[in-house]
């Protein structure tokens, strides 16, 4: 059964490779994509103004490799 994470936070730079905090926020499991969507688009327009943040939805399913969707 596939899962969707809420994935990001503040990044040191717009290359987005590494945060200012250590870690990147993982936010779920969600069980669809809609409800991943939400939670998303909440945080998305919290930071809208910020360059330096950034949240996308990865998609994870134990059946299947895992795949970053970025």
């Amino acid at each position: 059964m596939q899962q969707f994470w809420v994935v990001g936070g503040e990044y040191r730079d717009t290359r987005f490779r590494s945060t200012v905090h250590g870690d990147e926020e993982w936010f779920g499991p969600y069980p669809t994509y809609e409800e991943a969507r939400e939670e998303w688009a909440r945080h998305a327009w919290q930071t809208v103004d910020d360059a330096h943040t950034r949240y996308r939805i990865e998609r994870i399913d134990p059946e299947e490799p895992p795949r970053c969707t970025d």
